[in-house]
């Protein structure tokens, strides 16, 4: 396995450094990968085959949402046409989009983060050029974040031959979407309303749209029976296929601390076993505070060196195209915050200065609370 981040990250197995008075890790969980992580100063806190190669199922589309979403407006819109939805995999997941309507872009990003609608990410998919181009920046933005476990032939995770991440490098995605403003709202929204058919009233014989309502498909977000809603969690993606099994990607906030959980194919047969999993991962993380020492840590884009911090614009957002740009080039970070430079021909020149570091104060527990409304 891959030992960016640190060389424990590539030896197989749990790793982990307990303190004295450290709480152990939980023993009820079967995953065949794991990883905790502060998500603010990308420490490890522990990880369990953390580069092992598998299939990622939809927690793929975090990274299609971080090199996608920053580039389309969210007020363009878009009427559907049938090559469009060509060539989703049988039995995808679907928010329910329609040929011949039009659709936002916003409520396309809806139907992606709460419904995992392969039918969206197509759309969106064309809008940006096509599958193709889609993929290629994909895989562009996942060397770009050293995400380099990572593999994508379908932008929308659906099970492909060769299609491969890892709980390291599905962690990396989700804070490198976090930084984005939209990303983190669109990933902590509960229930939503989507654009529904066009049909003819039976009374005016006038035309309408009505709309429906979309739950997030995230349990530890909405809840279910067996399951609560995870107390300050804010998002971020789940997936399931055939050969991934099923995969979730978490992040919640306790206090000032934000943490990370990855975790990937859980094979004990416990109902909703992904989401308690991750549960009980970060229970442990927020227990173990200051009393684990880190194992490794997620690599900062645009460096060749592990290191911590992810791209961001002012204030910790990277909520449009120019901060997106920005972390496809700057360089490495200082103290969590630094000037991007390049050398050219010698010459030491200052290109800008870049928020690098992650935004010390996420609105995490305010976005949870969308779930409530």
């Amino acid at each position: 396995m891959s030992t960016i981040g640190g060389e424990r990250l590539g030896r197989p197995g749990t790793q982990v450094d307990l303190a004295p008075g450290a709480p152990e890790l939980p023993t009820k969980v079967s995953a065949r990968s794991w990883i905790v992580t502060d998500a603010e100063s990308g420490k490890v806190l522990a990880s369990h085959n953390a580069h092992w190669r598998l299939p990622p199922a939809s927690t793929l589309k975090m990274l299609f949402a971080d090199t996608v979403l920053p580039k389309l407006p969210k007020d363009r819109v878009h009427k559907v046409v049938p090559s469009d939805l060509e060539g989703m995999g049988e039995g995808s997941s679907l928010v329910g989009v329609k040929e011949g309507e039009t659709y936002s872009v916003h409520d396309l990003w809806l139907g992606v983060f709460l419904r995992s609608g392969n039918d969206a990410v197509h759309v969106l998919a064309a809008m940006n050029g096509g599958k193709e181009k889609t993929v290629r920046e994909m895989n562009e933005r996942a060397r770009t974040l050293h995400a380099n476990d990572t593999k994508v032939v379908s932008p929308d995770g659906y099970d492909h031959k060769g299609q491969v991440s890892s709980a390291y490098d599905l962690t990396l995605f989700a804070r490198s979407g976090l930084q984005n403003k939209d990303f983190r709202e669109y990933a902590a929204t509960a229930t939503a309303k989507f654009p529904g058919e066009t049909k003819k009233d039976k009374k005016t014989g006038k035309k309408k749209r009505g709309s429906f309502q979309i739950q997030n498909t995230n349990r530890l977000l909405t809840g279910d029976v067996g399951i609560k809603p995870y107390p300050g969690i804010a998002g971020v993606k789940n997936g399931s296929t055939t050969n991934a099994g099923n995969t979730f990607t978490g992040v919640a906030q306790r206090g000032d601390r934000v943490l990370l959980v990855t975790v990937m194919h859980p094979e004990g047969g416990e109902a909703h076993g992904v989401y308690k999993e991750a549960a009980r991962l970060l229970d442990w993380g927020f227990a173990a505070d200051g009393k684990v020492q880190p194992v490794g840590e997620l690599a900062a884009p645009g460096n060749a060196a592990a290191g911590g911090g992810a791209p961001a614009g002012k204030g910790g957002e990277a909520g449009g195209s120019d901060a997106h740009a920005a972390a496809h080039t700057h360089s490495k970070p200082s103290g969590g915050a630094g000037t991007a430079l390049a050398v050219t021909a010698g010459v030491l020149v200052a290109l800008a200065l870049v928020a690098y570091g992650v935004h010390r104060r996420w609105p995490l527990p305010e976005l949870a609370r969308r779930r409530r409304r």
